[in-house]
């Protein structure tokens, strides 16, 4: 098949287009950062021929060369087959215009939580001079606790994770934004193990996925690992320990900032007298809130 693609497939369109083909006649599942063949298949175009991932249209009737146009076919047969989601052949994930490096042995980073910390929670949070110390919990490759670091320059992030193979990525992409002298890595579970200190800001994308969504999962998302995904039976197990640690461990006006993904009438079960801000983003509405300090206290968790 390579062969006969070499000969047909000149220009980058022309490889576009049968990368979205071949792509939709595999039925392949998207959702880790892209949600479309074609938008997949733009990326991994770009990404296989070193051409920056923003720019296409100067190169569309580009002619490639035999062995570039190995590369992409390389990709893309990998993807159908392999059902591997398109960071992992790539080994690097993009939030907020940020690339971070990625592998299995991480969730792919893709929380509407990255849009919020790209302009800042200084609506619920007050003044963003005001965070000086800030978590990220279950941080997985870290990504979120760097864009909360780029976005508040005056904070400490510490980052915490279970997970030892997690921690090393995440520890690569902290390297790779020298920001390792404001932003502490450490294995722990929760808040077992943290440093004893209070928090300005708190964010989380916790495992979260019902038993129920674990058992019908695509196969593209049983490359992740489980771990980061599972969230038990009605999938608030960590949510729970979470809620319970959290009043303790922020400021008097300190700001609670999680995800639940598609989990909100769970949520609503598991804590009917909690009332939460939904905030919104380009694609979300009811998957991240905000809890207040006072808030926490004041529930039965």
């Amino acid at each position: 098949m390579h062969a006969s693609a070499r000969q047909e497939l000149l220009t980058i369109r022309d490889l576009i287009r049968y990368a979205v083909s071949r792509m939709t006649a595999g039925r392949v599942v998207f959702g880790h950062g892209s949600d479309n063949a074609y938008d997949e298949a733009v990326y991994l175009v770009l990404h296989a021929l070193h051409l920056p991932p923003d720019t296409l249209d100067p190169f569309m009737d580009a002619r490639v060369l035999r062995e570039e146009c190995e590369r992409v076919l390389e990709l893309v047969e990998r993807r159908v087959k392999e059902r591997l989601p398109a960071a992992y052949l790539t080994n690097e994930a993009w939030l907020q215009g940020h690339r971070f490096f990625i592998d299995e042995r991480v969730i792919v980073p893709r929380s509407p939580i990255s849009e919020l910390l790209g302009v800042g929670l200084s609506p619920w949070l007050g003044d963003d001079s005001n965070v000086t110390r800030a978590l990220d919990m279950c941080t997985g490759s870290g990504c979120l606790a760097i864009l909360t670091a780029l976005m508040y320059p005056d904070a400490h992030v510490d980052a915490v994770d279970i997970s030892a193979d997690a921690l090393d990525v995440a520890r690569r992409n902290v390297d790779d934004y020298g920001l390792g002298d404001r932003l502490s890595l450490h294995k722990a579970d929760l808040f077992d193990g943290l440093p004893a200190a209070q928090y300005d800001l708190i964010v989380c994308n916790p495992p979260y996925v019902n038993s129920t969504s674990m058992a019908a999962l695509p196969n593209e998302y049983r490359h992740e690992p489980q771990l980061a995904l599972a969230g038990g039976d009605d999938g608030m197990d960590l949510v729970r320990l979470i809620l319970r640690g959290c009043a303790q461990r922020l400021q008097d006006d300190g700001l609670l900032v999680l995800e639940i993904g598609h989990e909100r009438l769970n949520f609503e079960i598991a804590f009917p007298d909690l009332e939460p801000i939904w905030l919104e983003t380009e694609g979300t509405t009811d998957q991240i809130m905000a809890l207040t300090r006072d808030q926490l206290l004041a529930a039965t968790l």
